[in-house]
């Protein structure tokens, strides 16, 4: 049995597969893939074990000893499932590993920015705190978490977990049913009604055609004005043009996203762009980081990328 690893560089350098190499005639990795090279990588493996490398239709019918897909990630999306099944190719993902990971960056935007610790800092930094005549400066205060309604759209997992730390923090938690559903589960309030009442919006379903572009100008305009948008799913599920633009309009107040459609990002990303140094203007409602909320950190500076 043989297997091919085609983008282990997203791996931490520490974690070890000698465990997977045991029960491998053979393992062969690759620190990146590229399109081009899948099929000559994997034409003679039964197991394709990859992160984030796209496995589409054409691709897995030019395999044919192939026998399973191990996605080491919980989304799916990077593989045609269809296609894969046609074919007789089991896949599976890992499910649960990054949840606390995940929902600790949630709250952590949340908490940046509803309690305004850079901005408080920065006031002693500068030394206007050493010049108040009282014993505080108030700066631009903060807002409690408690009382505010958390929206979540996704109810896995991921979604469970930051709904019970909502819990904690004294938040009204909505669970959004899935849009245009024919009928509203128990435990469930309307996408529409969700989107409305949310002081906070965290998406944590998963990238499917239905959830492509969920997130677009028609979505953000039924949001609060002083709504918090936080994306750690996938990319694809907010159109950024739009976002941009609600950002830049104030139809949202802020968006924390963690997660763009093309990862790595061109230099040239309409989001990027925005919140870049270089910017006439940098937008200052909108916070990006580098798909970094599942990478449990070992305490070193070996991060997975």
């Amino acid at each position: 049995m043989h297997a091919v690893f085609l983008d282990q560089q997203t791996f931490r350098s520490s974690i070890s597969l000698a465990k997977i190499e045991q029960q491998l005639d053979s393992l062969t990795c690759f620190a990146t893939t590229s399109a081009e090279q899948i099929t000559a990588r994997s034409l003679d493996a039964q197991i394709i074990i990859t992160n984030k490398v796209v496995l589409s239709a054409d691709k897995l019918e030019q395999l044919p000893q192939l026998k399973l897909i191990c996605i080491t990630a919980t989304g799916t999306n990077n593989v045609d499932l269809l296609a894969a099944k046609k074919l007789g190719i089991a896949v599976c993902n890992v499910s649960g590993y990054s949840t606390p990971s995940v929902s600790q960056y949630v709250f952590a935007q949340m908490l940046e920015y509803y309690s305004q610790t850079t901005h408080h800092n920065q006031n002693c930094v500068a030394d206007i705190w050493q010049q108040s005549p009282t014993f505080c400066y108030h700066g631009n205060g903060f807002s409690e978490l408690s009382g505010k309604t958390l929206g979540i759209v996704g109810y896995g997992n991921l979604g469970q977990a930051v709904a019970q730390i909502g819990q904690a923090f004294g938040m009204q938690v909505m669970i959004a049913e899935r849009p245009n559903a024919a009928s509203i589960r128990a435990d469930r309030l309307s996408f529409e009604q969700v989107l409305a009442e949310s002081d906070v919006l965290t998406l944590h379903c998963p990238q499917t055609p239905d959830t492509e572009n969920l997130i677009n100008s028609q979505t953000l305009a039924k949001m609060k004005s002083t709504a918090m948008l936080i994306n750690t799913a996938r990319g694809p599920i907010v159109n950024s043009c739009d976002l941009l633009n609600a950002l830049n309009n104030q139809q949202i107040a802020y968006a924390a996203l963690d997660v763009l459609e093309r990862e790595p990002p061109p230099a040239d990303h309409v989001l990027l762009k925005a919140i870049s140094a270089t910017a006439t203007k940098p937008l200052n409602n909108l916070k990006i980081t580098a798909h970094i909320a599942w990478g449990v950190s070992n305490h070193s500076n070996d991060y997975s990328i």
